[in-house]
């Protein structure tokens, strides 16, 4: 149970399980329903910073074999003292969130307020985080200091017939998403932007299995703290439709070395202006010896520098078309899926020719979402296999289930996997 982490799922969780899968590995992946994922790795070797679909990130501290609220609580309250023995000097800082029962927030505030009673038994002072839902925020844990020395958030995770019970050890990091999504310099809201999460996400499906000693984390409830350090200097991250840079920006911060193109000048520019931002902005995330090359390039059939060194992933956002405000005509979306069937196949076949066998290739692909919840796909998603290519599926995910949406939202984008064959 020592080795093991839990991840609270974002939105739409299929994502954040294929990311997972990717990273991880099947046999290492345990979902719980659609809330949560227990992966077998130890905490202090997960790399979270790097995860867009998952919103909270927490050691596992025990498994009950019950699903009582009553017994829940009772263990609770028995054994928060001890834990608060544990942690520095100073006022503790208490939250509870609650995952899969039903509960009402003000029963979660009655169990939080009763584990302060038994922890100020022992003169500790603590502060219970207010519960407005069953679970806390992302923003009400960040606000209540909740993954500081003196925090703990509590995570009591319905499981079947058993509850785990886990420790929040950090969450998404939302001012830093919203920085490199809003306010880099050079945006074009007519084009539209790439959430960085989404962006995070593709990489992550291109990235495949981590090395076992990737580490890149310093959280503070690890017993060590291992030095960070980049284990992608000899890897390229190719995106063959960078636009202003998104997924550029999101892999140079993993570590990757990159190149990008696009066959718009204009974005080029739009990139070279973001990325300069990236890495000229205080305290930045990017390493020095971080690379990114830039040039214009068409994807269909130009070709690129790449390092026959360099361990290659492709991970790219393909022009998605028009955005249309409202449900397109039929002949609308017969243009739109036969602009993007081309350039998509076109793209693929002129990949195939310069890259290496077992090269992974994630690509974020137009799909239309039409009146009653239907989806209009690509004709090319229809196929298990691909010329030149094999598509890669995870267990734990139907490959229908790898599509990013909003609601009301027309153009949605499908995530297609593949490895050179």
């Amino acid at each position: 149970m020592s080795m093991q982490s839990l991840l609270v799922l974002g939105r739409q969780p299929a994502l954040s399980l294929a990311e997972l899968e990717s990273l991880y590995g099947a046999d290492k992946l345990r979902p719980i329903g659609q809330i949560a994922a227990i992966v077998n790795v130890d905490p202090c070797l997960l790399a979270f910073d790097r995860l867009g679909g998952a919103v909270k990130f927490a050691k596992v501290l025990t498994e009950l074999n019950t699903t009582n609220w009553e017994e829940i609580g009772s263990f609770l309250i028995h054994n928060a003292p001890e834990h608060s023995r544990q942690m520095p000097p100073g006022k503790m800082k208490l939250g509870i969130s609650v995952y899969g029962f039903e509960r009402a927030p003000r029963e979660v505030q009655k169990l939080g307020f009763n584990i302060k009673q038994a922890v100020r038994a022992t003169n500790r002072s603590v502060r219970v985080a207010p519960n407005n839902d069953p679970a806390l925020s992302t923003a009400q844990v960040i606000h209540n200091q909740l993954t500081g020395t003196n925090g703990w958030e509590l995570l009591i995770v319905k499981d079947n017939s058993k509850t785990i019970v886990a420790q929040t050890i950090k969450v998404q990091d939302i001012a830093a998403y919203t920085r490199r999504d809003r306010k880099r310099p050079a945006r074009d809201l007519k084009v539209g932007t790439l959430p960085p999460k989404l962006a995070q996400v593709i990489i992550n499906l291109a990235a495949g299995p981590l090395p076992n000693n990737c580490i890149q984390t310093d959280y503070d409830a690890c017993s060590q703290k291992p030095e960070l350090k980049t284990y992608f200097a000899n890897s390229l991250l190719l995106d063959p439709f960078c636009g202003s840079g998104v997924i550029l920006q999101e892999a140079a911060i993993m570590g990757y070395n990159c190149l990008g193109s696009d066959l718009n000048s204009r974005m080029i520019d739009f990139a070279q202006t973001n990325l300069k931002w990236l890495r000229e902005m205080p305290r930045s995330p990017l390493a020095s010896n971080v690379a990114i090359t830039l040039m214009q390039r068409d994807a269909t059939k130009d070709q690129w520098p790449l390092d026959p060194y360099k361990k290659l992933i492709v991970a790219s956002e393909a022009d998605l078309g028009k955005p249309f405000a409202r449900t397109p005509s039929p002949q609308e979306i017969e243009t739109a899926v036969a602009k993007a069937q081309q350039t998509i196949t076109k793209t693929l076949n002129n990949l195939a020719k310069q890259i290496k066998i077992d090269t992974r290739i994630a690509l974020a692909i137009p799909a239309w979402r039409i009146a009653g919840g239907h989806t209009i796909n690509l004709p090319l998603l229809d196929h298990n296999s691909y010329d030149g290519y094999n598509r890669v599926s995870f267990q734990h995910v139907r490959d229908e289930q790898l599509i990013y949406y909003r609601p009301n939202q027309v153009v949605a984008r499908a995530l297609l996997v593949l490895s050179k064959a």
